[in-house]
């Protein structure tokens, strides 16, 4: 079961693969901003993978797109509502 580690706190949630990393964060209690309700139409979610990014999704369409809107949206960027777990543990900081 991949974990997910959440940077500066050490916060972590346990995750399934297939589950995208708000759905894990919100079931294992730990606090993000979701305003969108999981549609790539904000950047509430944004976060940077410090470690695990190859183990996610591909970023697609809509997440892309919203990236273009996103001044601090770097080579790290993801939104925490499309990015898919996969079999390996993820670090990441919540930047949105």
């Amino acid at each position: 079961m991949p974990t997910i580690t959440v940077l500066p706190s050490g916060a972590t949630a346990d995750a399934s693969e297939g589950d995208t990393i708000l759905f894990a964060l919100l079931v294992g209690g730990v606090p993000i901003r979701t305003e969108c309700t999981a549609k790539a139409q904000c950047n509430s979610c944004h976060i940077f993978v410090h470690e695990g990014a190859a183990s996610l999704s591909k970023i697609a369409g809509p997440e892309s797109d919203r990236f273009k809107m996103i001044a601090s949206a770097g080579p790290k960027s993801r939104l925490a509502c499309q990015a898919i777990i996969g079999t390996s543990d993820v670090t990441i900081e919540v930047v949105g």
